[in-house]
């Protein structure tokens, strides 16, 4: 009898374990199926990492054209056209621009984007407290006057033939930040703007999360979730990509073959106005002290060779800063590989080599480091090679490789910059003294005065001349140490649809994302 119950209990045991087994695998394959529904229609893009999301302060950020509108926008050919603003009329004599908004724009929490959102933007970018990095794009802005919740003036102080451009900055919601300290906001970690898409997790050095925005002015997105899922080191991307933890990102070109040619994957080779280069500081005693190695050096380096070696191919020569444009002037000095040259100049200036093989002044040894960010393995390429070069003539140049830049305490540091809209963008902030982005305190008047002049005339031929000569000044004077323009190489799952192959993309590669809200998976 016991023995009967014993089994009886045995068989009770195994049909309940056999239940919830069944049930835990339901549950499991319930759970999967819905996590992989939910997957199907979302981008796991791999970026690199952000500390504060804000146009109005900082230049750089894909994520920004994703969370926030300008008054314009640039279409695939990197024309200006019209986004939070209706319309536009210019008034040239009076340097005025009488926008009209679209009415019914909304910010993600339901606000609506008003003209008060516009001129609080734009006096964030210019109040000095703020420090922007956007700044001298607006400078010239003389007033911005609000007629009514959709129209309003925006008085430049001189013409400045750049700005419609500009106003592709991202419009910051007035109602959030008035009044507030707009550098230190909880708001840079959880930004709110009129974007085809809105942030919805934060989860600080591995994701940011963006949902689409239902009410955006273009439609609903296609895509519904977007994941920027954070991934410094461009050799993990690849490893992601291959893994599926990543659906979409840019690698380099010693990785495109992982992927070129293999089911399930596309790539896309996309030309840039993007250039890498040695930037002087010449704010440091050293180059303060030797403004003439700058030109001496450039002579030293094979641009070609990296081109081929690092770049292997996706890339060409760099020797100005606006070679990819109509502007560009071929006619200036490019600095071709010429080490007996640069030899020689060192030593027409007094520097001496001293037997242990480096150049020597007033017992001073030419010695100087090429300071790299960590996450951007083609830079380090490109400073070892260049560092070998410059040692090969005598030069004791090394790399180094830091967690945080020091723009003012550095000699120098391997620079990128670019840009495909109009040449006063990544010039005159870049090169003219003391403007937001000349990170080297380079100063030139002659550069200053054609920059000026070039960002107020309207005559396309005139420009053409005065850019011209800008860069003939500038090959004359360097700031730079040129080296290459880089091809941006993505690589993508093949079910991603949408992509502009043709666009010329900016720094960082920066216009990837213009249409995303067309993007399908």
């Amino acid at each position: 009898m016991f023995k009967s119950i014993k089994e009886e209990l045995k068989k009770y045991t195994r049909r309940i374990s056999a239940i919830i087994i069944l049930s835990v695998l339901s549950l499991t394959m319930a759970s999967c199926g819905a996590q992989e529904s939910s997957q199907q229609n979302t981008l796991v893009y791999g970026s690199t990492d952000y500390t504060s999301i804000n146009p109005a302060l900082y230049e750089h950020g894909e994520i920004n054209s994703l969370i926030f509108i300008g008054l314009t926008a640039h279409d695939a050919d990197n024309k200006v056209i019209p986004s939070a603003a209706q319309n536009w009329s210019y008034d040239k004599d009076k340097h005025e621009y009488h926008f009209k908004l679209r009415e019914g724009l909304l910010f993600h929490d339901g606000e609506p984007l008003t003209s008060k959102d516009v001129k609080f933007t734009i006096e964030s970018i210019m109040n000095p407290d703020n420090n922007s990095e956007n700044a001298s794009n607006f400078e010239d802005v003389e007033s911005i006057d609000i007629i009514d919740d959709f129209n309003f003036v925006i008085k430049l102080k001189a013409a400045n033939v750049a700005m419609l451009d500009y106003l592709t900055i991202g419009i910051l919601p007035e109602h959030i930040l008035a009044g507030e300290q707009i550098v230190t906001h909880e708001f840079n970690q959880n930004p709110v703007g009129a974007g085809p898409y809105k942030l919805t997790n934060w989860d600080f050095g591995q994701s940011i999360t963006l949902e689409k925005f239902d009410d955006f002015y273009l439609g609903a997105p296609k895509i519904e979730k977007i994941i920027f899922k954070i991934v410094e080191d461009s050799d993990s991307r690849a490893l992601q990509l291959k893994s599926g933890e990543l659906d979409f990102a840019q690698i380099t070109p010693k990785s495109m073959s992982e992927f070129e040619g293999k089911d399930g994957y596309q790539i896309y080779k996309m030309e840039t106005s993007d250039y890498r280069g040695i930037m002087y500081n010449f704010n440091s005693e050293f180059f303060s002290k030797h403004k003439e190695l700058p030109s001496i050096l450039s002579y030293a380096i094979d641009r070609q060779a990296i081109v081929e070696s690092v770049l292997l191919g996706n890339g060409e020569v760099a020797y100005s800063p606006l070679q990819k444009t109509e502007f560009n002037n071929t006619e200036m000095e490019k600095y071709d590989y010429n080490p007996e040259m640069a030899v020689k100049l060192l030593e027409d200036e007094g520097w001496i080599r001293e037997e242990d093989g480096f150049f020597y002044k007033d017992d001073e040894q030419l010695e100087f480091e090429i300071n790299n960010g960590q996450a951007d393995q083609v830079r380090i390429d490109m400073s070892n090679i260049c560092a070998q070069y410059l040692q090969n003539i005598g030069v004791n140049a090394t790399v180094k490789v830091l967690a945080e830049t020091d723009w003012e305490n550095q000699d120098t540091y391997l620079i990128g910059w670019g840009s495909p809209f109009d040449p006063d963008d990544h010039t005159y902030k870049v090169f003219a003294t003391s403007k937001g982005a000349n990170y080297g305190s380079y100063s030139n008047k002659k550069i200053d005065e054609i920059l000026q002049s070039a960002r107020e005339t309207d005559v396309n031929e005139e420009r053409i001349k005065l850019y011209k000569e800008f860069q003939k000044e500038l090959s004359d004077n360097p700031a730079y140490t040129f080296i290459a323009y880089i091809d941006a190489i993505y690589a993508a799952k093949d079910n991603i649809k949408g992509i502009t192959e043709n666009t010329t993309l900016g720094h960082h590669g920066v216009g990837i994302f213009w249409n995303v809200y067309e993007w399908e998976v």
